[in-house]
């Protein structure tokens, strides 16, 4: 008899013997069995309910081991992100099973309908069936990415890889059985989710002359053999080896792992310690040879190296790249240069450059010059082939200018040196004549200097109210009501002291280490002196003892990301004022002010908006001074991923390209409805990275997508267009190619012509 445990449906008369609901909150819900004699007991290997995800408050809804330390997840739902604490899983009768977040909203269902129950047997299958008893939905046949004994995979069905090894995501290989009868594994781009590319792997069990000769299972017996079942009934083996253990004494899986890799494992049952899981046979057996297809990067990234190790993939940048994400080694790799020419070059040396080879290939007596990017890259002893790819002689990181007084102090050092120089051939009455010159020229310098200097304290010379602690602490009740959080405090609402019913808020900064101090002072010297209707206004600070405050105006809706991804989405013409009035404001800062001002982390979370949802920035704690005969700064990276450019990941100075670069990455969000960094980060099943999605709808033909069910912007055709193409040319990787804010104002506003943009990544070069 299969053993198993029951849950009944909300809408069942019968009593369950569990609880209908589980929460997050609650500890995981080890699924029961149910005995003839002994009613109900704990099941001896999987367990169900949300497991707490490493390193974050995240968890997810899964079957996993739980008779091992490993806890090794088997199940968990298609393409959902994690979910927060408080989320819950029930059955309901119209639904099946449900899975909620902890403000009731469905994150995902079974989506069947008439159940009656659901259980699971000792193979770790869940079951929902109805009243009769009748099988409507079971994790076996919507499996993820691993299979269990007794398991069974038909036609059209598919295994879908993780990105990562603690990233749930959907990732980019695949393992289906298809419609001609072969087990096949592909590639698939993610962040495309294109047709799927050439196969790495291939059963070779299609017959196309007699179907009945043709695979149509994928079978996982009770015995730990894999192999596709053919209609006549033969059994092609994929699991060859004869001396693994025994299913009776250990268990058994097969994952497509996130490196692409269709693996057998085995784990004992019985064991002291942490034994792990041991590999007993992969397929393909090597990737890196084996993915060579037309399309796709290969087992690696996009200009990333493949080696085998120990039968799994080691992905390695070449020298002059480095990883894209510094958290993904399987990913693409970049250049950790930008090419040395710039806006001023003439069309003809730029169409000279962008016909210049990046890679040659010596391979069977034959050169192969391909433009970057270089896919399937490997590393092996059976190749007779080698590549060269080019990079910058030398490879040393720009030199870095002097942020505060630029050019001088070299200057300054060189006048010192001429002096002294001067000083060393003259005598004694002449020196003492220079000495006393030179003390007079100091003097008079370090007198001018004091005057030009303004401190921070200096609040009149800023219009800036100058605040106690204890008046900012009374009026904000004691740092009562939170507005909101940042890298570097908390925001407090209040009311204006002494007698003014002037709502403020209050930002407290929670340390006083150097970077805050350096904020601090930022702050209040730069947005002491800005005035602009798309700027929020400093109204004053506070700086006593070990406490340093800001005080801004109150803004009444809050921030773009409450409005923007909330349930009450923004109308399209709302959306509209509030990317022009934020391009304007940047385009501010960067040209407007005596000292360009770069933001260095637009984001929606510190876009806020007024009373009549006019658009706001703040937050200049991460700006930097760009004294206005600079044209660039370097920095530590500052700003929020996501919304980053990506001349911070390389060795080179930035300029106020990347506030252009953000921008586009927030005016895409604001024409769709979209968070970018939210998909980046958990992907999602249609879109799961928003430029690239963008980007494909555009050269498809397909914006009316971006902004599916929106009747106004649908009917506003033209400028959607417009706004499309202005984010792409400001989301392009070459920061050169993109445009000043003033001009991406005067292209949303109308004033000046947009040209179709090209593809924002260098990728995009003919391989």
């Amino acid at each position: 008899m299969t053993k198993h445990f029951e849950m009944q449906s909300r809408a069942s008369s019968r009593s369950g013997p569990l609880n209908q609901r589980h929460s997050a909150d609650e500890a995981p819900l080890l699924l029961q069995q149910r005995s003839p004699i002994h009613g109900f007991h704990l099941l001896e290997t999987f367990a169900f309910g949300f497991q707490k995800l490493q390193d974050n408050d995240q968890f997810l809804l899964s079957i996993w081991f739980d008779k091992i330390p490993a806890k090794t997840v088997v199940w968990y739902p298609n393409y959902t992100s994690p979910v927060s604490r408080g989320s819950t899983v029930e059955i309901d009768a119209q639904s099946g099973l449900v899975l909620r977040d902890p403000q009731r909203r469905l994150v995902w269902s079974t989506g069947v309908y008439d159940v009656s129950h659901g259980f699971m047997n000792d193979t770790g299958n869940f079951v929902l069936s109805r009243s009769n008893s009748l099988r409507i939905w079971e994790s076996f046949k919507d499996p993820t990415d691993t299979m269990l004994p007794t398991q069974i995979i038909e036609i059209n069905g598919t295994l879908v890889s993780r990105k990562s090894e603690t990233n749930f995501s959907r990732g980019r290989f695949y393992l289906r059985m298809v419609s001609e009868g072969n087990l096949v594994l592909n590639t698939r781009s993610v962040s495309t989710n294109s047709d799927f590319d050439d196969e790495y792997y291939n059963s070779q069990t299609s017959d196309l002359v007699n179907a009945t000769n043709s695979g149509y299972q994928l079978i996982f017996n009770e015995r730990g053999s894999i192999y596709v079942l053919r209609r006549n009934g033969v059994q092609d083996a994929l699991t060859t080896k004869r001396s693994v253990p025994t299913t009776s004494d250990h268990y058994y899986r097969a994952t497509l792992d996130f490196d692409g890799v269709f693996r057998q494992y085995y784990h004992p049952k019985s064991f002291s310690g942490n034994p792990g899981w041991t590999t007993a046979e992969y397929w393909p057996l090597n990737i890196c040879m084996d993915i060579d297809g037309d399309k796709g990067s290969g087992a690696c990234g996009y200009n990333n190296v493949c080696r085998l190790e120990n039968g799994k993939p080691i992905c390695e940048c070449p020298q002059g790249y480095m990883l894209a994400d510094p958290n993904n080694p399987y990913g693409d790799c970049n250049t950790n240069f930008i090419p040395n020419c710039g806006e001023a070059d003439q069309k003809g040396s730029c169409r000279r450059c962008v016909r210049n080879v990046g890679v040659s290939i010596y391979r069977d007596n034959s050169c192969w010059k391909k433009k970057l990017p270089l896919s399937n890259g490997r590393i092996d002893t059976g190749l007779n082939a080698k590549a060269f790819l080019k990079f910058r002689k030398g490879n040393v990181p720009l030199p870095r200018p002097n942020i505060t007084t630029p050019d001088k102090p070299e200057k300054d050092r060189r006048t010192l040196i001429l002096v002294g120089s001067v000083l060393l051939g003259s005598s004694v009455f002449i020196n003492c004549m220079f000495i006393g010159a030179a003390c007079l020229g100091f003097f008079l310098i370090y007198n001018k200097k004091i005057k030009n200097f303004r401190p921070v304290h200096d609040a009149a010379g800023m219009n800036l109210r100058g605040f106690t602690y204890k008046e900012l602490a009374q009026a904000t009740d004691g740092f009562k009501e939170e507005l909101g959080r940042g890298a570097f405090g908390i925001v407090y609402k209040g009311v204006m002291p002494m007698g003014s019913q002037t709502t403020i808020a209050v930002k407290k900064l929670d340390r006083v280490a150097q970077d805050t101090e350096k904020e601090f002072k930022t702050e209040v010297n730069v947005i002491g002196q800005t005035h602009h209707k798309n700027l929020v206004r400093l109204l004053g600070f506070c700086e006593e003892g070990p406490h340093r405050l800001l005080v801004y105006e109150y803004m009444n809706n809050g921030t773009l990301a409450s409005f923007l991804f909330g349930d009450l989405k923004p109308n399209w013409n709302q959306r509209i004022q509030i990317a022009m009035g934020i391009a304007r404001g940047l385009a501010y800062l960067h040209e407007e002010c005596s000292t360009q001002i770069i933001h260095c982390d637009i984001k929606p979370q510190n876009i806020l908006l007024d009373e009549y949802y006019n658009a706001r920035i703040s937050d200049f704690g991460l700006a930097k001074l760009l004294m206005i005969n600079q044209s660039r700064t370097l920095t530590n990276i500052r700003g929020t991923k996501g919304y980053v450019a990506p001349e911070w990941f390389r060795n080179t100075q930035v300029t106020a390209k990347v506030d252009v670069y953000s921008f586009g990455v927030l005016l895409l969000e604001i024409i769709t409805c979209k968070r970018s960094l939210e998909d980046l980060e958990n992907g999602d099943g249609e879109n799961p990275i928003l430029t690239d999605w963008v980007w494909d709808c555009f050269v498809e033909g397909r914006i009316d997508t971006l902004v599916k069910n929106d009747t106004e912007a649908l009917n506003d055709k033209k400028r959607l267009e417009r706004f499309v193409m202005v984010g792409i040319w400001c989301i392009q990787e070459d920061s050169s190619r993109r445009p000043t804010m003033r001009k991406v104002s005067q292209m949303l506003e109308g004033i000046l012509a947009v040209n179709v943009p090209p593809c924002p990544s260098p990728f995009a070069s003919t391989v």
